[in-house]
């Protein structure tokens, strides 16, 4: 990690939103190219964009590209961004999961993945169970193509071993997150640490800390920063989804 202070006011956050978003549909406008030319369900590749286009804060996205500055990165910042722009679809994915297993009405100010398909299908049980089977093959391919976006990012051969370690931990963390918090519902336990336990591993680390420190390894960041990323990210990333956990509850709709 450089000696130097990075200026915050030289990230246009506003700009590396638009280049998240510009390498997004790219990478999306290609698929349904390809959909199209193997005959595939058009209705997959649009699920994913319109999901995308319904809103998102790109915090993790956002993130990533600081974590890229913060650590010294100079250059072409296209490989952090390729990279940042994989943790919108991967959180397209774990958030169309969540919503499968939670039975989430909407997200994003829109009807939920399963429950749209749902509505396409009519009426009934069968309805609810095809709907929750198409909306979790649709966050399959959202992860799918997390990884091939992580995967085709210029980075650097010597530090190509370590991002795609971090990326393989964050998933692995928010997997054993979910499992938590599905087998904690399931059991009713009012158990405040086992609650900041899945909020650590399904959110926390994967929110603020594995962003910040992805971005750090596309710079060839060192261990020590990547320890003060795990320090700063870990209370940080807490304290964000408490926060959202007292929006969903008291907050209104418009609000969050």
């Amino acid at each position: 990690m450089t000696s130097g202070v990075v200026d915050a006011q030289a990230i246009d956050l506003r700009a590396v939103q638009r280049q998240v978003d510009a390498v997004l549909e790219s990478f999306l406008a290609e698929k349904v190219r390809a959909a199209a030319g193997r005959g595939h369900p058009p209705g997959v590749v649009q699920t994913v964009r319109d999901f995308l286009a319904a809103g998102g804060k790109r915090i993790r996205a956002l993130l990533c590209v600081v974590g890229w500055h913060a650590a010294g990165g100079h250059g072409d910042v296209a490989s952090a961004v390729r990279v940042a722009a994989s943790l919108e679809l991967f959180v397209a994915f774990a958030l169309i999961h969540d919503d499968i297993m939670d039975d989430s009405a909407s997200r994003r100010g829109r009807p939920a993945v399963h429950r749209a398909m749902r509505a396409r299908l009519g009426a009934g049980e069968r309805a609810e169970r095809l709907g929750a089977g198409g909306a979790l093959l649709v966050g399959n391919l959202a992860l799918m193509w997390a990884q091939e976006l992580l995967h085709t990012a210029p980075i650097e051969s010597g530090r190509q071993r370590l991002v795609h370690g971090l990326y393989d931990a964050m998933l692995e963390e928010v997997m054993y997150g979910q499992y938590l918090d599905v087998m904690g519902t399931g059991r009713g336990a009012d158990d405040v640490e086992a609650a900041l336990r899945v909020i650590r591993y399904k959110t926390a680390t994967a929110t603020i800390g594995r962003p910040l420190q992805l971005g750090a390894a596309v710079a060839g960041a060192d261990e020590a920063a990547m320890e003060v990323f795990t320090g700063l990210g870990l209370p940080l990333g807490e304290a964000f989804q408490l926060r959202d956990d007292l929006l969903d509850v008291f907050g209104s709709p418009d609000g969050t």
